[in-house]
């Protein structure tokens, strides 16, 4: 199982995400305050401006202060790695 940093320490698994997002738009907003009333919402920004929301196959909703393009970079090379080894 390959993990990803999404900062401060925090790691999710590859495996499991189905989408970086901005957290700019409204559909997102609505997303991330859905997943707040349901008790599914992580807030992994330790106080920081959140810069991206993850959507996870689990239905959890979470939240980083690192960019969408840096964390994309990183699924994407994690990605990569697990078709290289298969």
């Amino acid at each position: 199982m390959k993990l990803i940093n999404i900062g401060f320490g925090s790691l999710i698994a590859a495996s499991r995400v189905l989408a970086i997002v901005d957290p700019e738009s409204a559909p997102i907003k609505r997303v991330v305050q859905e997943a707040r009333d349901r008790g599914m919402l992580i807030d992994a920004s330790y106080g920081r401006k959140t810069k991206s929301v993850i959507l996870m196959d689990t239905d959890h909703v979470i939240l980083s202060a690192m960019t969408p393009d840096i964390l994309g970079a990183r699924w994407t090379g994690t990605q990569e790695e697990s078709e290289e080894t298969v």
